[in-house]
């Protein structure tokens, strides 16, 4: 007969991964839930992250199903609303805020942020509005099978990571979101949370690691 795997405690296998008494600490706030920024939002609450802060304007549409792992009952609601639900059917104990809005300046922010938005000058603005408040932010990039991931947690990193923010004219043609896929976004995600990881456990944070899927290359800088 068949007996379910009964553990009291769920985060048993990663604890010598997540320090969870750090992490406790913490607030997570991600800007942009759409292909990576849902991903991101659903692995932090997977790991134990108790607060998060979801900030996005837009609403699910029919696309957002296969490339950003919306449910089709989701459709025409907001996808800060929709994310948050998702969250507490992981772990109704954590505490999600929703700003159903663009990142403003009176928006106050987590001590770690993931900026997965779609264009160039949005992180640009956004940065320069947060950078001098928060300790850990990434920052994840995509078009189709391409992935760029930035991680900074110092303030000789963070000077680094403002030379990566060239003028909109000068990025790659198209939106983040105009060429995806689940499992990039998903990717995506995944090393910026492992990036925070490391961050929590007081290990050097791999500054600029690009992906791409297609040609099996890694670059780590």
């Amino acid at each position: 007969m068949n007996t379910l795997n009964v553990t009291t405690d769920r985060f048993q296998r990663q604890s010598g991964l997540i320090p969870s008494e750090r992490l406790s600490q913490l607030t997570a706030t991600v800007i942009g839930v759409g292909a990576i920024g849902r991903q991101v939002a659903l692995q932090l609450a997977a790991i134990g992250t108790p607060r998060i802060q979801l900030i996005d304007f837009d609403s699910v549409e029919s696309t957002n199903i296969t490339t950003q792992g919306y449910r089709a009952q989701d459709l025409g609601q907001l996808k800060v609303d929709a994310t948050a639900r998702s969250i507490q059917e992981l772990d109704d104990l954590i505490q999600v805020e929703v700003i159903s809005d663009r990142f403003r300046p009176s928006i106050s922010i987590g001590e770690a942020v993931f900026c997965c938005v779609d264009s160039i000058s949005a992180r640009a603005a956004i940065w320069r509005l947060v950078s001098r408040e928060c300790k850990f932010w990434t920052d994840g990039r995509m078009l189709g099978e391409i992935i760029r991931v930035l991680a900074v947690s110092s303030s000789n990193d963070f000077d680094w990571y403002s030379e990566t923010l060239f003028p909109q004219t000068e990025a790659q043609s198209g939106s983040c979101t105009s060429r995806s896929t689940i499992y990039a976004g998903s990717v995506a995600a995944g090393i910026m949370v492992h990036q925070f990881s490391r961050w929590l456990r007081g290990i050097s944070i791999d500054f600029d690691t690009t992906f791409n899927l297609l040609a099996g290359e890694i670059t780590i800088k």
